[in-house]
């Protein structure tokens, strides 16, 4: 795994919090990371600390981050890393109740002290059970402003390691708690003020001389700088993010973006059926599918509900053909919007896991696409720049395909989709007849015997019926 190594700056600011024992505010950018421009003073890292490794975690917990938090794990203890931190943004997991057990049980054995970091932002969460990893953790500290709760019945863990939260154990089962109510009930294990830790920085400083398992952490030192006066030196920080093919499977199970590639891959394939393009939109189209599908199965996905979205592009392709939008395209908006709504089982004190934002747009890009876009497209594509279609009727053409007793044909150096009686079906390559128009589809019928236009196939159908 690819780390990106920094020097941990330090900083008056920095120095007030390690002589309170606790870690202060640092002025950081918007989205809580350092801003070294920002710090007055001079600092360096020191060579004699063992360095601390973050690894960021956003988004639901699945498989690939349970996976990327072991393998951080092993990695931190292999390197000699004094501590690992986890910095989290979590709204719940989709990963299984065994596997997430798994998980705590691990980070409570771990070989390196862990440390829990809910941020960077302010609007940072940390829900459901992977909120049970701060009752395991040796250090825990939240953002102001950031939440972590709905952590449901605690698990039961081997070796007699408990998931304690203290007082705040009971309106953590199912509610919530900001950062000074977590403060204020114990649930946290740093004693930081009423700022709470904004940056990793902070994090790192708060986390210098604290005992864990007997073993003092020492994130910053005190040095000589050029000119003989006191400076501080801080610990290498060492930062990771998932892989990239990681990455791409953690993003593809988010609940929006598996919903919105299945729709989108669905409505390509259908709009590749009916142009006569070279396969782009085919191959984009089979793409998406096929990572919409892979997100759904990591997700708790209704799969009844995934046929109705089927269903519904199967039955916008109905009137596609036809360039006009009628019955089935009001079908197809029912079903999109019915499967929309019921996709995902709700995930503990998340509740809608889709949002309603994401629906919108789902929603509404298939039906303007199916209702205008895809229309046109056919129309645009089966017309010919002649204006006024009524000569049509009695022209001679040949059909493009078998017409039996729908079809394509060649009429007047254009090609047009067609349409003829069930008793008179035609092959590919033989003559055929205009006798009416319907639309944008011409009625044929067979060259030799058929009537020379609507009025006389009409005036031939009266005299048969008397």
């Amino acid at each position: 795994m690819r780390r990106l190594v920094i020097a941990l700056l330090g900083g008056p600011l920095v120095a007030a919090g390690l002589l309170a024992g606790a870690a202060t505010a640092t002025t950081g950018g918007s989205d809580g990371s350092d801003d070294g421009a920002a710090v007055t003073g001079t600092s360096q890292t020191a060579p004699d600390l063992a360095p601390v490794d973050v690894l960021q975690v956003t988004g639901l917990f699945d498989r690939v981050v349970i996976e990327a938090i072991d393998d951080a794990i092993d990695d931190a203890a292999a390197d000699g890393s004094q501590a690992l931190i986890l910095q989290v943004n979590s709204g719940g997991t989709i990963a299984s109740p065994a596997d997430m057990t798994a998980l705590i049980q691990r980070v409570a054995d771990a070989p390196v002290p862990i440390g829990i970091w809910v941020g960077p932002a302010s609007s940072a969460r940390l829900y459901g059970l992977p909120a049970q990893l701060m009752g395991v953790a040796d250090v825990t500290a939240m953002v102001s402003g950031s939440r972590i709760g709905h952590t449901g019945r605690l698990v039961d863990l081997e070796g007699g390691r408990t998931v304690d939260f203290g007082a705040a154990t009971d309106r953590l089962r199912s509610g919530t708690l900001s950062f000074q109510d977590a403060r204020a009930l114990g649930a946290l294990k740093l004693d930081t003020p009423d700022v709470g830790v904004p940056t990793i920085r902070s994090m790192v400083a708060a986390m210098d001389g604290v005992a864990v398992d007997g073993v003092v952490l020492d994130t910053v030192t005190e040095g000589v700088d050029d000119e003989g006066g006191a400076e501080l030196q801080a610990t290498l920080v060492r930062f990771s993010k998932l892989g990239l093919l990681d990455q791409l499977m953690h993003t593809v199970a988010s609940p929006p973006v598996a919903y919105l590639l299945l729709l989108i891959g669905l409505g390509l394939l259908v709009f590749e059926f009916y142009t006569a393009g070279v396969g782009v939109a085919g191959v984009v189209g089979a793409g998406c599918a096929f990572l919409g599908c892979v997100g759904l199965a990591e997700l708790p996905a209704r799969w009844w509900a995934v046929t109705l979205l089927v269903l519904a592009f199967a039955a916008f392709a109905v009137d596609v053909q036809v360039g006009i939008p009628r019955f089935w395209t009001g079908v197809g908006i029912v079903l999109v919007t019915a499967g929309s709504l019921v996709l995902y089982e709700p995930l503990p004190g998340t509740g809608m896991s889709v949002g309603w934002l994401t629906m919108i747009v789902g929603i509404g890009g298939a039906a303007l696409a199916f209702v205008v876009g895809m229309p046109s497209m056919t129309r645009t594509r089966f017309a010919t720049p002649t204006i006024g279609r009524e000569w049509l009727i009695g022209e001679l053409g040949t059909a493009v395909s078998d017409v039996a007793p729908d079809g394509v044909v060649d009429v007047g150096s254009g090609r047009w989709r067609a349409r003829t009686n069930r008793a008179t079906p035609l092959r590919q390559g033989e003559p055929v007849r205009v006798v009416a128009i319907d639309g944008i589809t011409l009625e044929v019928e067979p060259e030799a015997g058929g009537a020379r236009d609507y009025r006389e196939r009409r005036a031939a159908t009266t005299v048969d019926e008397t």
